[in-house]
């Protein structure tokens, strides 16, 4: 089963979206990436799926688990 995601990717126009993993389209457009985190991160909370944060070149900073994690921090046991 495949893991469902949502990214913060810069928008290739400007600004940052908040995209549904798999999807061409925008779920959101903002200005500015904390819009875009703040924005994504309660999305992702919503429908407990992974939140993936890319940097303006496109690469993976940061992700953030809000669904089942199948590999949990040790200390969360």
């Amino acid at each position: 089963m495949s893991r469902k995601s949502h990214h913060i990717v810069p928008n290739p126009q400007g600004g940052w979206d908040v995209k549904k993993g798999g999807a061409s389209k925008a779920s959101l457009h903002t200005d500015n990436k904390t819009d875009a985190i703040n924005n994504g991160r309660l999305i992702s909370q919503h429908q407990k799926t992974e939140l993936v944060i890319h940097n303006k070149n496109g690469r993976i900073s940061q992700s953030d688990s809000h669904g089942n994690d199948p590999n949990p921090p040790k200390d969360k046991n």
